[in-house]
């Protein structure tokens, strides 16, 4: 039905895990995280409350391997569940039931451990495994590394529907909405895994771009940003202007930057490039110059930029 992988990053202490299977919508189903605490995978026929259960256990200083083997214990029908914990300490656990449909299994190595059922084949999740340890990156790639080996492998043998990844912190967040570094999901998509890829390529741009943007006081403040943040502002948003292509919104954004900044000719260039490109932004300009946060409308910059 599924397999999954979990893995804590033994530099940064980070904890992930990344599903892929042959059902819709499968991340908030089967992935169950924790920054500071754990991340759990259950599934085959899924009891959702191995997840909070078992985090709330571990919260509470109980190692993953007891946490699952008091909830196994309490479960009647622990013979068709599929589980594995992680922790912050690296310590892993899964279960496999004995009617888990084949080929199924769990394997782990170190703080490393993918679970799968209804797989093609035995190989599959030392495929995972085995591309998780060789791969190159942060640990959001190679996760995604592992989830797609495992598809070429065999994968699910039912076929591909949905993918999910999430990467929390291993230190507890000052606050309970903190500590979420990556939380992703393609519900259905004939190449999940793929697509996730890509949306991680999009997760980590419009990372930059909001640090560029949305940072307090960087547009919104009462005197524009100069010198150095207002250059690593404009060279953040250049990079993702790269990464997202035909979208303008990072140029439009650059320009507000440098107008506020005073580089009017600079600034109106830039968006007039954006108009040019989706004229309905001359009405998000309007808007920016109606809260303050630009000096003019659309049609003075456009008249600056010589249009």
């Amino acid at each position: 039905m599924t397999f999954s992988l979990l893995a804590r990053d033994e530099a940064t202490g980070r904890l992930g895990l990344a599903t892929a299977t042959h059902a819709y919508g499968v991340g908030p189903v089967a992935d169950h995280t924790r920054a500071g605490v754990g991340v759990v995978a259950t599934q085959s026929f899924v009891e959702v409350s191995y997840g909070p259960r078992g985090l709330d256990l571990i919260e509470r200083g109980i190692p993953a391997h007891e946490a699952l083997d008091k909830l196994v214990a309490d479960d009647p029908d622990a013979d068709i569940r599929q589980v594995a914990y992680l922790d912050t300490a690296g310590g892993t656990a899964h279960h496999t039931g004995a009617r888990c449909v084949p080929s199924c299994g769990g394997l782990a190595d170190g703080p490393v451990v993918a679970i799968g059922n209804m797989l093609d084949n035995e190989g599959v999740l030392a495929a995972v495994v085995g591309a998780y340890r060789s791969a190159p990156g942060d640990l959001a790639d190679r996760l995604l590394a592992g989830l797609a080996a495992g598809d070429e492998a065999g994968g699910d043998v039912r076929g591909r529907m949905s993918a999910a990844l999430r990467v929390v912190a291993g230190e507890r967040p000052g606050e309970s909405w903190q500590g979420t570094l990556v939380d992703l999901r393609v519900d259905v998509d004939p190449d999940p895994v793929g697509r996730l890829r890509e949306s991680l390529r999009f997760h980590r741009a419009y990372g930059v771009f909001f640090e560029s943007v949305f940072k307090p006081g960087l547009v919104t403040g009462a005197e524009p940003v100069l010198g150095d943040e207002l250059e690593k502002a404009l060279a953040g948003l250049a990079d993702t202007q790269q990464d997202l292509g035909d979208d303008l919104e990072p140029t439009v954004w650059r320009g507000v930057l440098l107008l506020r900044a005073g580089r009017v000719d600079e600034g109106a260039a830039l968006i007039a490039r954006g108009i040019d490109a989706r004229p309905q932004f001359a009405r998000f300009v309007d808007g920016l110059a109606r809260v303050g946060i630009l000096p003019a409308g659309s049609a003075e910059i456009l008249r600056k930029a010589g249009r």
